[in-house]
């Protein structure tokens, strides 16, 4: 599978997609997130996002993050209580996060094996699995 090239021009596209009216601000958001397809935390995509003109605030970065999660476009993986990465890669896979780098990076699914799940309470049913291995260098003492 060939990875797609994002421009403005096709986010804007991929947004109208979603349901999603296609302003500025969030076609800057969605190219710092897709053009590196890379996991991001909401203040490095504010930094990003401002790095030429410092008119986005931190309240509209996390409205869109929040906006882009709700309709789908991106994941949001909670790596630890402080830590919150937003993910443009929402086809199903794993993550591994280094707590001594801050760094998370995917695992393909088809690399981990679940053997099943507890029974779920009635009238639910199961909407998503989320997986991340925390690992740290082998001579690092646990926090």
């Amino acid at each position: 599978m060939n990875p797609v090239h994002y421009t403005r021009d096709n986010l804007a596209d991929k947004l109208r997609l979603h349901g999603i009216n296609p302003t500025h601000q969030r076609i800057e958001i969605a190219y710092a997130l897709f053009s590196r397809q890379s996991h991001l935390s909401a203040d490095q995509v504010m930094a990003i996002v401002n790095e030429k003109h410092s008119e986005t605030s931190k309240a509209t970065v996390y409205n869109t993050l929040n906006l882009f999660r709700e309709k789908n476009l991106i994941r949001e993986v909670i790596a630890d209580p402080s830590k919150v990465f937003y993910d443009p890669n929402t086809e199903p896979h794993y993550h591994i996060y280094n707590v001594e780098t801050g760094e998370l990076t995917d695992i393909d699914a088809s690399k981990v094996h679940i053997s099943g799940l507890p029974e779920l309470p009635g009238g639910v049913v199961c909407e998503g699995m989320d997986v991340i291995v925390r690992v740290r260098s082998a001579g690092v003492v646990g926090r």
